[in-house]
């Protein structure tokens, strides 16, 4: 069980609201909020705009939540990570008691308030992705396989889908196709990610694939995923989702990502440090670019089909 379960000393000084904020991994709030509001709009029923607000702001204090329940769960390694180190609970800001009161109260709060606001099984789905993150992947995987982020990135693949429930009430192939483009994208984008930050996985004894298999092992599995992900988006350009915007820019995008992928597979140990990094960072930015005009083009789709110029 992680340490920070246990922290009940008070924080260095007094905490700010950036510093509650952070808790809540604002970045990856964002990457949930845009994916579920897709998911909302591109279902094909018409959502009253108050409830779409306030389904979109439940979902994200649910992915908030799951963010502070993992940085207490995860304090111990957050401290000994150049990545991680400056967060809240590690830099002596809030406790790890805090974390949890937190993150335990905003769940709650989350799922209640958008079973009262939409449905009960965008709740209920809710609440599985952050159980899902919080004990199958912090608690679980994380620690105990190299196969954490494949099967964790599942956590982070739902928000499209709960968006989707929230609008229908149901959850279709659609919902789906959003989910499996997002659970295809996670290992390639995560695993570049820990081939450029040297030991920091190594120091803190989590068996990232790079640590227990080596980097020659994570580049094959970068490429392999690559390639699934581009042939899944661009065949979702030929469901209900999709449309000549959608497949334009999957086509464009998908050539770049996988000819990253080679790139990072093609390369040499025997090449300096600074140029392998350099493939891996740029590979890593064009990652968080992919996913943003995947389902980007997915609202561009859903927003122009009243007028006649989306979808097929």
């Amino acid at each position: 069980m992680s340490d920070a379960s246990i922290n009940t000393q008070a924080p260095e000084g007094e905490a700010s609201f950036g510093d509650y904020f952070a808790l809540l991994k604002p970045r990856v709030m964002s990457l949930v909020v845009f994916t579920a509001m897709v998911g909302l709009l591109a279902a094909p029923v018409p959502v009253h705009p108050m409830i779409a607000f306030c389904a979109i702001l439940f979902i994200a204090v649910g992915g908030g939540a799951s963010g502070a329940l993992n940085m207490w769960w995860d304090a111990d390694i957050d401290s000994i990570m150049s990545r991680t180190a400056k967060r809240p609970i590690p830099s002596g800001k809030v406790t790890g008691d805090e974390a949890f009161a937190i993150g335990m109260t905003l769940s709650v709060f989350a799922v209640v308030m958008l079973g009262l606001a939409a449905n009960w099984l965008a709740a209920g789905l809710l609440a599985f992705t952050i159980f899902f993150y919080v004990v199958i992947y912090t608690m679980w995987l994380k620690r105990w396989t190299p196969q954490n982020i494949v099967i964790g990135g599942a956590a982070g693949a739902f928000p499209p889908v709960v968006g989707w429930a929230a609008a229908t009430g149901g959850v279709s192939i659609e919902s789906v196709l959003m989910f499996t483009l997002i659970f295809m994208w996670t290992p390639p984008h995560f695993w570049a990610l820990c081939l450029f930050m040297k030991s920091d996985y190594k120091d803190a004894g989590v068996p990232m694939l790079h640590v227990t298999h080596g980097r020659r092992a994570t580049r094959n599995h970068i490429l392999v995923y690559t390639l699934l992900l581009a042939a899944i988006a661009i065949g979702m350009a030929f469901t209900g989702v999709g449309g000549p915007i959608y497949l334009a820019i999957a086509l464009v995008l998908n050539a770049l990502f996988v000819f990253g992928a080679v790139a990072i597979w093609r390369r040499s140990e025997e090449a300096s440090e600074a140029d392998n990094h350099k493939r891996e960072r740029s590979f890593f930015a064009l990652s968080l670019l992919y996913l943003f005009l995947h389902f980007g083009a997915i609202l561009a789709e859903a927003t122009l089909k009243p007028y006649g110029l989306g979808g097929w």
